[in-house]
């Protein structure tokens, strides 16, 4: 069984808080799955942008986890700005 590294759990755990401070923030569970995965993917990526710029004081072990933090709340506001920008649903 091929081992897994810290990076995709610790981007898991941090997609899964920052979309419900997210959620608790806006009052809303619209989109909760698109913002789920958007904020794991942003979280996975700041952690390799992280890894390699360097200079995050809330490091644990190799997982950047200030640069995963950033990354996670600018895919949640892509998500919410792609919601608000396109066109709305009609109640049927």
């Amino acid at each position: 069984m091929p081992e897994i590294g810290p990076a995709p759990v610790l981007a898991l755990l941090a997609g899964t808080f920052h979309t419900a401070l997210f959620v608790l923030i806006r009052d809303s569970r619209e989109r909760l799955l698109l913002s789920y995965v958007a904020a794991v993917l942003g979280a996975l990526a700041g952690d390799a942008l992280g890894g390699r710029v360097g200079g995050d004081p809330l490091r644990i072990g190799d997982f950047s986890l200030l640069w995963a933090s950033a990354f996670a709340w600018i895919g949640l506001l892509l998500v919410w700005l792609v919601a608000q920008l396109g066109p709305e649903r009609r109640a049927r």
